[in-house]
């Protein structure tokens, strides 16, 4: 029986993989250069260790990483502050659901805590978790299935009584590494073959999320 449903953030509950890339490009355009969205793509759920060493690769071990990324986090703040937290399709109506028939919700995110507190609370959806954990928690991000196992001791279930509700490659395999179902609603970038023999279910939206726990219980 399922008893808790575990999210992730960027690209499954909020709508800002795409906006991200939207400030990659124009920080990066200051400096006279490109990115392309097929390489923002395999940024996409990785640690920002991993990150780090893809855009050295890409543009040079010389490239302003700590800026560029300050200053694209600076951009997307501003944005959403101005013009509000874009949610993903279907995510009011399932945090309602999951409210309503009495499941534990937790975010499970390789987002920093201030960023995650921030951006649910500018959502207006932070009273609908029961708990939360960030990157900056974990000692190993994704695909490593710390993040998701700790997400399980805070709400005290087992692995098995969870599903974790993904849009990243990274997130599938640290869902599948601990042995907790997963679901993927895709964002920019659909699961690769291998990936995508690791879920239970692809989705379009997170509404769908809703008929798969009705058919659970």
């Amino acid at each position: 029986m399922i008893k808790a449903v575990i999210f992730d953030m960027d690209g499954l509950m909020i709508d800002s993989e795409r906006a991200t890339y939207e400030c990659y490009v124009k920080v990066l355009e200051k400096l006279g250069l490109s990115m392309s969205e097929e390489f923002y793509k395999t940024l996409l759920g990785k640690t920002i260790k991993t990150c780090y060493k893809l855009m050295y690769a890409e543009y040079g071990n010389d490239f302003p990483m700590d800026q560029v990324l300050t200053d694209v986090h600076d951009l997307l703040n501003e944005r959403f502050h101005k013009e509000g937290i874009p949610k993903k399709k279907g995510l009011m109506d399932l945090l309602t659901y999951l409210k309503d028939n009495h499941y534990l919700t937790i975010v499970a995110t390789s987002s920093g805590r201030s960023r995650v507190d921030d951006i649910l609370s500018l959502a207006h959806i932070t009273s609908y978790f029961n708990d939360s954990i960030c990157g900056d928690e974990v000692a190993n991000g994704k695909p490593n299935p710390e993040v998701f196992l700790k997400a399980c001791e805070k709400l005290s279930v087992q692995p098995n009584e969870a599903i974790v509700l993904e849009d990243s490659e990274a997130g599938i395999q640290a869902a599948h590494n601990a042995s907790i179902p997963v679901i993927c609603i895709p964002d920019m970038k659909y699961p690769e073959s291998e990936f995508e023999v690791l879920t239970e279910r692809i989705y379009q939206s997170l509404y769908d999320v809703i008929d798969y726990l009705e058919e659970r219980k």
